[in-house]
């Protein structure tokens, strides 16, 4: 009980915990044939492919390198570097309001997200949430990754907390274990409901 009492900051993901992210929410409006679709989203617009976004690559080369692979896709693959943004199509259900507790209750609020430099830049004005946050780690900004460790030592390093007080907050199991190697409390997001009994027990909420 001992380690549990002292967490007192918590670190959140964004895609997926925050805001819904899928590629599809953009292409389904662009692709009608469902086979066609699915075949583009496996082969040409890929979260592969994309995460190489996240890693710090400048979408001045990815774009014009799938364009010469799959020129019959070009306006779509445009479209991709253009409207980004309707690959988010809303906030996860009950994410946003258990932030707005955390905040209402005094809790200091980060982040720690794998987005590409130049999409978190269309996003980040539309999503007022993280103005509540004290700072937010974007990995195309700092060309790191979750969950190589190295991203969590900066975020500490820049947060100016020890792992020990953190809970990170995160839908993927890997960047959770990612973050426990370094002695934070790892919470593997699957619903609001569910993150919030971890809140509460925790005496945050």
């Amino acid at each position: 009980m001992t380690a549990i009492s002292k967490i007192d900051t918590v670190i959140f993901d964004v895609g997926n915990v925050l805001y819904q992210w899928d590629l599809r929410c953009l292409f389904e409006k662009l692709i009608d044939d469902a086979e066609e679709l699915d075949w583009f989203l496996l082969n040409v617009i890929t979260p592969e492919w994309h995460f190489q976004h996240d890693a710090g690559r400048p979408l001045a080369e990815m774009v014009p390198e799938r364009i010469s692979q799959f020129p019959q896709y070009e306006s779509h693959i445009k479209a991709y570097a253009t409207r980004f943004n309707e690959t988010i199509p809303g906030p996860v259900a009950g994410s946003l309001q258990l932030v707005k507790q955390l905040v209402s209750n005094g809790v200091p609020i980060f982040g720690i997200t794998n987005f590409g430099s130049e999409f978190w830049r269309g996003f980040r004005p539309t999503a007022k949430i993280f103005d509540s946050f004290s700072d937010i780690i974007v990995s195309g900004d700092e060309k790191l990754v979750k969950p190589d460790t190295a991203i969590y030592k900066l975020a500490l390093d820049r947060f100016d907390v020890s792992a020990d007080q953190c809970l990170f907050i995160d839908d993927r199991p890997e960047n959770v274990a990612g973050s426990e190697k370094l002695g934070m409390r790892g919470h593997h997001f699957r619903d609001a409901r569910t993150l919030k009994q971890e809140l509460t027990a925790l005496k945050l909420l």
